[in-house]
């Protein structure tokens, strides 16, 4: 707790976090896809703890209406993180608009590859190992050799890089354009982000710009971080088709909305979505009222609900490193040596975070339970003075090196292999570069789930990987090569001791019962008031 104590947190807080730690320990931990406890009632009290209508709560409101999903936000950040999570696990019910999609399945799928998609409960039904995480998991008939749904641990780490580099990117597109239009005759301008070259472009004196020496990015500069194909821009898209397309619960988002006819909005996450300067994709329905879907239920899932699951996600942790050992240590210079590292970049900076906490996660067999592998939250919010009580907690913003991504937010073409066949008889042949944090624990591989192991995916390389995939390792070499990239992992956040709970290898039934977790509810304002 001394992380959160140097941050400038209140002393009541502190003594309501430290206070209630024993408490939080001893109770049953959560599981993967989850139902409430006032469907499903049972002596153990496991399950989600508010039912959707006290989810739904106050609306979205604003952050001086109680119970809101601004208000909460904005006062009690970690309580609508784990409201978050608690939606992503929900198992919806038919009562409550689960199915059946536009056209209840029928349709021309090479316009709509959702059609393909599996129509399931639960978000975590796609995206649910390890257990009770926002992991992977899912695979869906999206594309004829289907799509491999990957895991979201750092989705809003992901999303604030590819904005930060889009921002970069079209900065120096704009200052050409100046430059060009001023009579400084054509401009070629080389564009670069965060270390990574994206080619170059010409702008001709009337402004126009030759995107034709682009390399891995589109002609509007904008990352698209989503989709392996690189297809959304932002969280609260992802979810929002997510939820239509896999479920068929249709979500009013007035924030979609009105970006996707060209004004501009900030969500409640941060995440600015501009129609002037990029495609918004619309939601499937226009107002509370609409029931495009015929099924009898309307406001399926009302904006407090989405702006939850947007805060969720943006805040949701990093994958950890596993056990480290001196094999894997020379993977990694391997790893460098041969040039993997030339698409798959080990750290970034992100300029402003716009997170309220960081999760670091890693091997520790002397505190570690489940996995031997320990978690340590750090704030990243500032109270702010004056604000009325509870006080809002603001995002401090600064500058966060993220550690250990191995991503570029460029498309490439690795050959043959990776090509993919679409429903209208073309080819994909270019794909984002996977981040590999986690890569030790998401099996199978590839967009498509047709690599069974890591070194089968390795060999799959071709294309503009082909150099960094023919230099030739002994079977020593291969073996620590794999040992390295077996240290990135996932975890199961509800069975990970931290510093917000650490465990207790006393509790009776242990390892069933105090074994630890990263402990969200003892930084509520009030966490005797449980999600």
């Amino acid at each position: 707790m001394r992380e959160f104590r140097r941050n400038g947190l209140s002393l009541l807080f502190l003594f309501l976090v430290l206070g209630t730690l024993s408490f939080v320990t001893g109770l049953p931990e959560a599981q993967a896809q989850e139902t409430d406890i006032f469907q499903h009632p049972n002596s153990e009290q496991a399950g989600i703890k508010k039912s959707l209508e006290q989810q739904i709560g106050a609306g979205r409101g604003d952050i001086n209406t109680p119970d809101s999903s601004l208000y909460i936000i904005s006062r009690d950040p970690f309580r609508s993180i784990r409201r978050g999570r608690n939606l992503f696990q929900r198992k919806f019910t038919i009562a409550q608009g689960m199915g059946p999609r536009n056209g209840d399945g029928f349709g021309d799928i090479s316009a709509d590859a959702s059609l393909g998609a599996g129509l399931t409960d639960s978000c975590a039904a796609c995206h649910g190992r390890p257990r009770s995480s926002a992991g992977f998991g899912g695979d869906v008939f999206t594309r004829p050799d289907s799509r491999d749904a990957p895991h979201l641990f750092g989705l809003g780490i992901i999303e604030m890089l590819a904005d930060e580099i889009t921002q970069d990117l079209r900065k120096s597109r704009d200052q050409a354009i100046a430059k060009a239009k001023g009579g400084r005759g054509s401009v070629e301008v080389a564009l670069e982000s965060k270390g990574i070259s994206y080619g170059k472009i010409r702008v001709n004196p009337d402004g126009s710009v030759d995107p034709s020496h682009l390399e891995g990015v589109d002609p509007d500069l904008r990352v698209r971080p989503f989709f392996h194909h690189g297809g959304t821009i932002s969280i609260r898209e992802f979810v929002v088709g997510a939820l239509n397309g896999e479920m068929g619960m249709e979500a009013f988002d007035p924030d979609l909305s009105k970006a996707s006819v060209g004004e501009e909005v900030v969500t409640p996450s941060g995440m600015v979505l501009n129609g002037k300067t990029d495609t918004i994709e619309a939601p499937v329905v226009f107002s509370e009222s609409d029931d495009s879907d015929r099924d009898g239920v309307a406001n399926e899932v009302p904006v407090s609900l989405v702006d939850h699951l947007e805060f969720y996600l943006l805040n949701y942790f990093k994958p950890a490193i596993g056990r480290e050992t001196k094999d894997s240590q020379k993977g990694q210079r391997l790893f460098q040596d041969i040039q993997c590292t030339s698409c798959h970049i080990q750290n970034l900076v992100i300029e402003r975070d716009r997170r309220v906490a960081d999760v670091e996660t890693t091997y520790d067999r002397r505190r570690g339970i489940f996995n031997d592998l320990f978690a340590v939250a750090t704030p990243l919010f500032q109270e702010v003075q004056g604000s009325g009580s509870p006080s809002v907690k603001k995002p401090n913003g600064k500058r966060f090196v993220v550690k250990n991504i191995y991503a570029d937010f460029k498309r490439h073409d690795l050959g043959s292999n990776f090509w993919e066949r679409n429903f209208d008889g073309s080819l994909t042949k270019e794909f984002m570069t996977e981040p590999l944090w986690g890569v030790g624990t998401t099996a199978p591989y590839g967009h498509d789930g047709r690599s069974i192991d890591l070194w089968s995916v390795i060999m799959r390389h071709g294309g503009e990987a082909k150099n960094a995939r023919d230099p030739r390792l002994s079977d020593e070499q291969q073996g620590q090569f794999i040992d390295f990239l077996q240290t990135l992992v996932l975890f199961p956040p509800d069975d990970t001791a931290s510093n917000l709970n650490p465990g207790d290898s006393q509790s009776q039934n242990f390892p069933q019962y105090g074994h630890g977790n990263i402990a969200l509810p003892a930084l509520f304002n009030n966490p005797s008031d449980l999600e």
